[in-house]
Formats: C-alpha cells, structure tokens, sequence
C-alpha cells in the first residue's frame, strides 16, 4: 500500500510539469516502467504498461507464448503448458497467454529506483524544453517577476516560472529594482547547464532599444520604416538611424509621434535616456549633418580616404555638438562611420593658436576638460566669458583665471 501511495505522490508532482506536454509525459512514464520490467523479466519481454496519470493508477500486463513442456527456448516470453493450464485450463500450445504484474511484486527499493528514474528522465526533459524554448526567444524581450537581488545579478520569473538572469553591467546605470516589482530585458544568451539552462538578459543592448521600438511604433513593427542601426550610452543617450521605403512616410516623424506621445513610452523604460531618430541617408555631408543634431553646423569637411570630418559651427553650438561627456558626437561618429571633430566657423584661414600648445604652461586635464566644452584653441577660449567658462567647465575661479592670462599673454607677443 505505501508503495502505491509513493507513487500516486510521484504523479502528483508530475503534473506540476506544466510545460511538458501530456502525451510526452506518458511516454516518458511508460519507458521508464517498461525499462524496469525488462529488467526483472527479461529485455525480450512482451510487456504493455497502462498508466493513469491522474488518478496515480499503473498496470502492467505481461504476454507470454505457450508451449509445450520442456520446449521453452525464451523464459522471457515463453511458458510451460502445464503452467498455463493452472492459470487457465483451457489453454492450448501456440496461445498467448497474459499474467497482470503488481507494484506489491517489487520490493521497496525497486520502487524508490522507480521513482528516482522518474524524476531524472522528467527533469531532463524539461530542461530541454526550456533550452528550446528560450533559444528561439534569443533576441525578444521577457516581462518577469524579480525573485533574488545578488552583488553580480538579479534573478526574475517569467510567467511560467523560468528563472532569467540579468548581470549588473546588462542594467541600465538608473535601474533599481526591489524583489516582486515587474522587469522587462531583451534574451541575449541560453547555455545549456547541468540541472537547468543559464539564460542571460539586458537592458543595455542595442537589441532592446529596437524591440521596445517595434512594440511602440506599428510603422516599424508592420515593416514600412526599417531601423538601420542603433548605437547607445545606456541610460544618457541614443541615436537610431530609420528608413522608409515609402517617400510619402516620415520616419522621424512617425517614430517621435504628435508631441512625442510614441517615444515617450520607450524613453521612459529607459530610465529617460535621450533618443535622437536620424533620417538614414547616403549623402555623408547630410548625414553627419544629422547626426549631430541638436547643434547647427555652418560648413564641413570630409575626408573620404580616411573616413574623418571636421564640422565648423558656431561656438555657442560646439558644446551641444559634444553633448554631455561627449556623448552626442561619439554617438555621431559611430552612427555615421566617420571620427568626427568640432571647430569654431571663424577657425577658417584664421591665425589661431591650438590649445595643446599651451601644454608646458597649463596641466594637461585642464586642457582636456577645456577640449570636452569645444574650446580647441586659444581664441576659443577667450570668445567665451569667464563666468560661461567656470559654469561649464566647472573648474575653480583662480584656476580658469590662470588659464586666460597665460592665453591672453601669448597673443599680445
């Protein structure tokens, strides 16, 4: 009886698999009886197994040939006349015959073998499916249910109860989550383990960028606009070149939305992060032109051979140019394919003096930090305010007072 209660426990359990379909989990308990009674009776035996899964109910049923007596060749499939005619007297030689086989014929440690084969081949199986299933979802995005917080990752549940992981550097820098809030990542990687898949998410890939896209915008999800590439500073800034191959679309148009009722959803599940949409063109000149909107260029320069460009504009437009720890003409120069530099419009033919000349004179980082506003020479400099200086640049009031003396001595030679 306590053998038949283990089992029934065992079906129970089974049915938890909800992701293993109910005719492969019949098949999977049939083979796993059939390989235990083989082992007791024989390879060769002719044995059916009925099982109910539901109701925890097994039954065996063994077939055996009859001959006659002492022509037995198979002990595996045959059996004696004079036994078959106890069982049933009306038995003859070339009949069949079949004895019904009882879970109480087994001993106890036949039956917990039973039940950790059972649960091995179950395990297996569904450590399969979910590697199938999530292997083909590499590339889509994932809601879940976040479960644990650790140092190097956060765990979360989707709706069918599969951990996913997400590793601190695939969050966005502003993410924070708290364990059960809800969160939403792109599949990047499944690796087959040994007890369960290892299936890696982010936040930070180009990839999730793009299918949040798709998901707000129909004209991207229905084909019309075409997302060319995407380059990002998670969290800080995007750029996302698009193409329509209908003329009388605006991609950018389309993308941003009245009042930028489309975009909105997207920037705010990337913690704000600014997204620039750029009308892909093959005109390099307009191309850069675009990418590195907001700011204004007056003239430009292109070198074909070495893929670089040097964009004139205006000073008050050379830090919106550069964009928040460079952020907008890195993400330019990668969009376009060209390494980008900023100059002054009046730089042009103009007598001027690079700033790096000043290098025996003024340290090295405060170069850098004055190159990281636009101010790529001396005259740069000067065009600017001492108090505009400090506020950008936000080096102290002595330090940038240096700087234009130095700077101011040095044309007055």
């Amino acid at each position: 009886m306590s053998e038949n209660l283990n089992l029934i426990d065992t079906f129970a359990e089974f049915k938890e698999f909800k992701s293993i379909e109910r005719e492969l989990l019949m098949r999977i308990l049939e083979d796993t009886f059939k390989q235990m009674l083989q082992k007791k009776y024989g390879l060769d035996s002719n044995i059916d197994v009925i099982v109910n899964v539901d109701k925890g109910d097994v039954e065996f049923q063994r077939w055996l040939e009859i001959v006659e007596d002492g022509k037995i060749t198979n002990e595996s499939t045959q059996i004696e006349l004079s036994k078959a005619v106890k069982i049933e007297p009306d038995f003859e030689v070339g009949e069949e015959l079949f004895e019904t086989i009882h879970l109480k014929d087994f001993g106890r440690r036949d039956i917990l073998s039973l039940r950790q084969s059972l649960m091995a081949k179950i395990m297996e199986y569904e450590k399969d499916l979910v590697y199938q299933k999530y292997e083909k979802k590499v590339g889509e995005i994932v809601n879940g249910t976040v479960s644990q917080i650790w140092k190097r990752e956060i765990s979360f549940f989707d709706e069918d109860g599969i951990e996913l992981i997400i590793p601190r550097n695939e969050l966005i820098p502003r993410d924070f989550y708290k364990k059960g809030e809800t969160i939403r990542a792109v599949v990047v990687k499944v690796e087959p383990r040994t007890n369960t898949p290892l299936i890696t998410t982010s936040r930070i890939s180009p990839v999730f960028l793009e299918r949040l896209m798709e998901e707000e915008i129909p004209e991207i999800y229905d084909g019309l606009i075409s997302i060319r590439d995407i380059v990002r500073v998670p969290g800080e800034r995007a750029k996302i070149t698009v193409e329509a191959y209908d003329e009388r679309i605006d991609p950018v148009g389309s993308c941003v939305g009245t009042k930028g009722v489309r975009i909105h959803g997207v920037i705010r599940e990337l913690r704000n992060e600014n997204i620039d949409i750029v009308n892909y063109t093959t005109n390099p000149e307009l191309f850069i032109l675009r990418a590195l909107n907001p700011a204004k260029i007056t003239a430009l320069e292109i070198d074909e051979e070495n893929k670089t460009a040097i964009a004139f504009m205006k000073p008050d437009q050379i830090s919106l140019a550069i964009g928040k720890n460079g952020n907008n003409i890195k993400l330019a120069s990668k969009i376009t394919g060209y390494k980008i530099d900023v100059t002054r419009e009046n730089a042009i033919g103009e007598e001027d003096i690079e700033l790096q000349e000043f290098s025996d004179e003024i340290d090295e980082w405060i170069i850098t930090t004055l190159k990281n506003i636009g101010c790529d020479t001396g005259k740069s400099v000067l065009e600017l305010s001492r108090d505009e200086l400090i506020r950008r640049t936000d080096l102290e009031e002595e330090t940038i007072d240096e700087v234009i003396r130095i700077i101011k001595e040095e044309f007055e030679k």
